[in-house]
């Protein structure tokens, strides 16, 4: 036995975590037991032991994981096995002796400030709900740096106009404060106000609704986001996270804070955010080859 359901139980239960984030952690703990008891002949987790966690390893490589794939398909073991031996299903911990593969650093994939501002400028979202449902759905997840599950679950009373600050529920149900412009408080208005008008009489508590006036869903969210970044940029991610990265990118470049930033997005600890800080070490380089009286000169001259 392997008792995947009820580690999923508890994931949902217990840690309370997304619907999304429980379909990757099937996905990876179904295809790592299936290797076990195929590859390995293995019928019960008793029975593992590292080198079962290496073959699988080097199997997910040859099929051509990357390094950084293979490493978030072995936190979530880390997970598992924590939860069978707090359970007292295993007894020692088989990822003790497991070494991930080395990842390269990968830089976060931002929209530059002219795109985004092409984006609200020149972009046609049309004036009925749709349109402004798009427009708005855009603004708040580039000014507040919200995520897809967050902006989907997003409910009318999480906003307050006169704070003008949103209320959002994270990872692990964590919520934060976050602040927005005057602006924004007037697109919410009159989005409200259309939104009152396409469905009358509503009780459903979500900002954002789909056609049919339910919840837009997070996978709805993503293709918005895709179709309207399209029209602005080739890049090859055109994701709502990139949209995330861009508002942290962009705070960065403007000399926010670091640990504002950090509150701003939800990170548990600093070393997720500081990443952003690649963009803001290229401008400084910038401003110093501008501004220094050395800082332009050629070695060779």
């Amino acid at each position: 036995m392997f008792h995947e359901e009820s580690f999923f139980r508890y994931l949902s239960l217990e840690r309370r975590m997304s619907p999304h984030t429980i379909t990757a952690y099937q996905n990876d703990i179904q295809q790592f037991t299936a290797h076990c008891t195929e590859q390995q002949c293995l019928s019960s987790v008793t029975e593992l032991r590292h080198l079962h966690i290496r073959s699988w390893i080097v199997s997910l490589i040859e099929s051509g994981q990357s390094p950084r794939s293979v490493n978030r398909r072995l936190s979530c073991l880390k997970t598992y096995f924590k939860y069978l031996r707090s359970r007292g299903f295993l007894e020692s911990d088989p990822m003790k002796k497991v070494i991930a593969p080395k990842t390269g650093k990968r830089l976060p994939v931002v929209m530059q400030e002219h795109q985004m501002l092409a984006l609200f400028t020149h972009t046609e979202f049309g004036s009925d709900y749709g349109g402004q449902m798009h427009r708005l759905l855009l603004e708040i997840l580039y000014s507040t740096g919200m995520r897809r599950s967050e902006v989907s679950s997003l409910k009318i009373n999480d906003i307050d106009l006169g704070r003008m600050v949103f209320k959002v529920s994270g990872k692990g149900n964590k919520q934060r404060m976050l602040p927005f412009a005057h602006y924004l408080a007037k697109l919410l208005e009159a989005f409200m106000e259309i939104r009152n008008t396409t469905f009358p009489g509503t009780d459903q508590p979500w900002l954002f609704l789909n056609r049919k006036g339910e919840q837009l869903s997070p996978e709805s969210i993503y293709h918005i986001v895709h179709k309207h970044l399209s029209a602005v940029t080739t890049i090859e991610q055109r994701s709502p996270h990139v949209l995330r990265h861009s508002f942290a990118t962009h705070l960065s470049n403007n000399g926010a804070d670091l640990n504002a930033i950090k509150e701003l997005l939800g990170h548990s600890n600093l070393a997720a955010t500081q990443i952003y800080m690649h963009n803001s070490i290229e401008r400084l380089q910038k401003v110093y080859e501008q501004a220094h009286p050395k800082g332009a000169e050629d070695p060779q001259e």
